[in-house]
């Protein structure tokens, strides 16, 4: 088994345009398919939804505002989980909860560092 970082990506202003009723309308499908990966045990680790604001450090100690005010898309969040392959761990991703709300799922495999 193989560890794939699943990072979840939407409209970066999504979470704003929520009532608080519609943000726990949208929250149980998640307990829903993180609590399905969970049985299946291809959860590694629940993740994190991210902050909206953050900085971005570039070459020469520069520190800018971030993400990018331009970009209309933003990482929400993220979650570790396990499978045999890409294919499988993208497989596994057809089900998640924000493809329902106009978001994509970028799947990419943890490689350990060479020590």
């Amino acid at each position: 088994m193989n560890d794939f970082l699943l990072i979840f990506r939407r409209d970066a202003n999504f979470d704003a345009q929520l009532t608080p009723a519609q943000m726990q309308e949208v929250t149980k499908p998640w307990q829903d398919w993180m609590g399905s990966l969970a049985a299946q045990n291809k959860l590694a680790d629940s993740g994190n939804r991210l902050a909206t604001d953050g900085k971005v450090v570039k070459p020469g100690s520069i520190i800018t505002d971030g993400p990018y005010v331009e970009v209309k898309e933003s990482i929400g969040g993220y979650i570790v989980i396990r499978a045999s392959s890409l294919e499988e761990a993208a497989e596994l991703s057809k089900d998640c909860p924000i493809l329902a709300t106009g978001g994509n799922v970028e799947v990419r495999q943890i490689l350990p560092m060479q020590r």
